[in-house]
Order: structure tokens, then C-alpha cells, then sequence
């Protein structure tokens, strides 16, 4: 049985370009169902890591990883060709995340689109070397509202711009720095205190 993954490695390894991840989707329009198994390959450990900041629950978050490529396969024919695929992806990831924490009603916040607020954002990344730190951070990404959550893990973690997390949640890209604005904000009030106001500015 072949290895979709090891079909690409031999394509690189015999000189050619590797496929893009909007080639492989476009093959599993065509019927490619290896092309899929691929992007699974490629996207996994990166989405899950996105539903796990997103709900704070690793265990919940490989149920969603899972509905998410079930949402990929259903969803294929309503992929537009040559859109980048991992927006796409997250989108998809995203919506499935907020319909669960809708669910379990977990930190569900109304915000108006049309809020004005300013665009600046602190450093909220943990400093790896501090496991502490780190878990501190998590910590306080879990006590976000849902929208402010969403918005700076695409926008710090996943380096989305704020258009494409306008066009990704439907909303405008003030709306989008704005929500993100809060949740830095937000952030920043929760992990600075004496000892660790200059690791989190830094």
C-alpha cells in the first residue's frame, strides 16, 4: 500500500517541487483521496494546537481535529481553487470550536462590530525556557471571552493579518483588531504582576 507522504518525499527527492497544499486540494476535488492524507499530515499537529488554545481541553480538541477534516471532505466541492488553503482550514477548525463552546456555553461574549478602540498589541508569547511562565500563559488565554481568544491566537500564533481574520470570522478588520486589541490587553492585566511585568514586555 503506498504512503501518500512518501509518494511526496520521492517526488522532491527526484527533483520536483513539492506540491502546494492548494495542489493537494485541488487533487482531492479530482479524486486524489491520497492528496487529503497529505494535508492531514501537514495540518494536524498545527491544528490541533489552534483547538486546543481555543477550548483549553487537548482531549476535546482531537474530537474537534477530527470534525474538522470530516467538515474538509464534506466540504471540498466548496473550496474555491487557488484560496490559501490554511485559512481555509482554520476557518473551518474555528467554526467547529465555536459551535462547541457554545455547547458547553463557555465564555460566550457579545461584541458590536462597530466598537472603535486603538490597533497597538503587547507581547503576550510565554517564554519557552519558563515552564511556569508558559503554563501561567495558558492559563490566562483559557479566561478570554471565546472572540477575544480566537482573534489572538490567529493573529499572534497563527500570524494572520487582521483582513484575513475579518474575512475568515465575517467580520470587519477593525472589528477584528479591536477584539483582538482587548484580549492583549486582557492578557497583559492578568500575567503582569512585580515578578513577571518585564518577561511579559520583553
Amino acid at each position: 500500500m503506498k504512503h501518500p507522504a512518501r509518494d511526496v518525499r520521492k517526488e522532491q527527492q527526484a527533483g520536483m517541487q513539492s506540491p502546494s497544499d492548494e495542489e493537494l486540494m485541488e487533487r482531492y476535488q479530482d479524486g486524489d483521496q491520497r492528496a487529503l492524507e497529505v494535508l492531514f499530515d501537514r495540518h494536524a499537529v498545527g491544528v490541533h494546537a489552534f483547538l486546543t488554545r481555543m477550548v483549553n481541553d487537548r482531549a476535546l480538541a482531537d474530537d474537534l481535529l477530527q470534525t474538522t477534516f470530516l467538515s474538509v471532505v464534506r466540504s471540498a466541492d466548496r473550496y474555491q481553487r487557488g484560496l490559501k488553503l490554511a485559512p481555509w482550514l482554520l476557518t473551518i477548525a474555528g467554526n467547529a470550536a465555536r459551535d462547541t463552546l457554545r455547547r458547553k456555553k463557555l465564555h460566550v461574549e457579545v461584541l458590536h462590530d462597530d466598537d472603535d478602540g486603538p490597533p497597538l498589541e503587547p507581547s503576550v508569547e510565554p517564554a519557552m525556557s519558563d515552564p511556569g511562565q508558559r503554563r501561567r500563559i495558558e492559563q490566562a488565554f483559557a479566561t478570554l471571552p471565546e472572540q477575544q481568544r480566537e482573534c489572538v491566537v490567529l493573529h499572534k500564533l497563527e500570524g494572520l493579518s487582521f483582513e484575513q481574520i475579518a474575512q475568515m470570522l465575517e467580520i470587519s478588520p477593525t472589528a477584528a483588531r479591536i477584539r483582538a486589541h482587548r484580549g492583549y490587553d486582557k492578557l497583559r492585566a492578568l500575567l503582569q504582576d512585580p515578578t513577571e511585568a518585564a518577561d511579559v514586555d520583553a
